[in-house]
């Protein structure tokens, strides 16, 4: 199957309002278009594919009022994705959705650097290609998204029907997404909820962070399920699905996800791969029977192990 890298072909437009005055336009074009990176954004305005009022800019260009952006993204070079026959564990499945265990360490779908090996690759092969197309070439099939080294439960949309149907209650928060985490430090309170918006980091495009000024609404309710003694295990529910939410939200609160060496300490005491993060239980409406569904995955063995060094 010929797949592209990134988009197609596309020509946007923005015009400047008094919010965005002043702002370099490097910085407000990667916040316009969150999967790229700033290096990229300036690769573009280098090759002049950006124009402010018609005229080609250089990335440190600052932005006035009504000022009008015009970015064109070229087409990308194909590359082959290929069905690849990796072992998937399937909770649930029939002729229009199925719901996956991730393992940790395998990333959801293709993208620069990850061709092969990914969650799509797998499904390509077990659904014969039967997947929805909504989310592109890309994500056949992809509604919803958890990271490379977090595990737990996706539901995955094999039509275009059922896949605007899972999404519409994305959207409107209906789908029920409770994780299992350790943290750092003992959390005092045995339940809280974390208001925060979160965008990119103004310092680090690669990473998310909570930001009043550019953000969007992110929600995370958690609930202490057990005490260590430097170490809190906990439950969260997203009523939101923003990048990084849980990792981002318990790190600024000081109860960064135990080996999460983006956003907690870099050294782990405990040699883990990634963070203590596991998408436990998933719920949603069938898009068919408009019956309500609920799963319930097995911690992973390192997960469980940990908790039994831990208690």
């Amino acid at each position: 199957m010929k797949l592209k890298k990134v988009e197609k072909m596309q020509t946007n437009t923005f015009l400047i309002n008094e919010e965005n005055s002043q702002q370099r336009i490097d910085i407000y074009l990667t916040e316009q278009f969150p999967d790229f990176s700033r290096a990229r954004i300036q690769k573009l305005l280098d090759k002049g594919e950006v124009t402010v009022n018609e005229k080609v800019v250089k990335a440190n260009h600052r932005l006035k009022v009504n000022d009008e952006i015009i970015i064109n993204i070229p087409d990308a070079e194909p590359v082959d994705i290929k069905p690849e026959n990796i072992p998937l564990d399937i909770y649930y499945e029939d002729d229009v959705v199925l719901v996956v265990n991730k393992p940790k360490e395998m990333v959801v779908h293709p993208a620069l650097g990850h061709h092969s090996g990914t969650l799509v690759n797998a499904l390509l092969y077990h659904c014969q290609g039967n997947l929805s197309g909504i989310n592109g070439e890309l994500r056949p099939g992809i509604v919803h998204r958890i990271d490379k080294n977090t595990t737990g439960l996706l539901v995955v949309c094999k039509t275009d029907s059922a896949h605007n149907y899972i999404s519409s209650q994305l959207k409107s928060h209906n789908i029920n997404r409770k994780y299992h985490a350790i943290v750092h430090n003992v959390l005092t309170e045995d339940e809280g909820t974390i208001n925060m918006p979160i965008g990119r980091d103004v310092k680090d495009r690669k990473k998310m962070a909570v930001n009043f000024e550019n953000g969007k609404d992110a929600i995370t309710h958690y609930k202490v399920l057990k005490r260590f003694q430097n170490f809190t295990y906990i439950e969260c529910r997203l009523e939101t699905g923003r990048t990084h939410q849980i990792r981002v939200h318990m790190s600024q609160i000081g109860h960064p996800v135990l080996g999460d060496d983006v956003y907690g300490p870099k050294n782990c005491p405990y040699h883990l791969t990634g963070q203590t993060l596991h998408a436990k239980k998933l719920g949603f409406l069938h898009p068919s029977t408009k019956k309500y569904m609920e799963f319930d995955s097995n911690l992973p063995e390192y997960f469980e192990r940990l908790l039994n060094i831990l208690s």
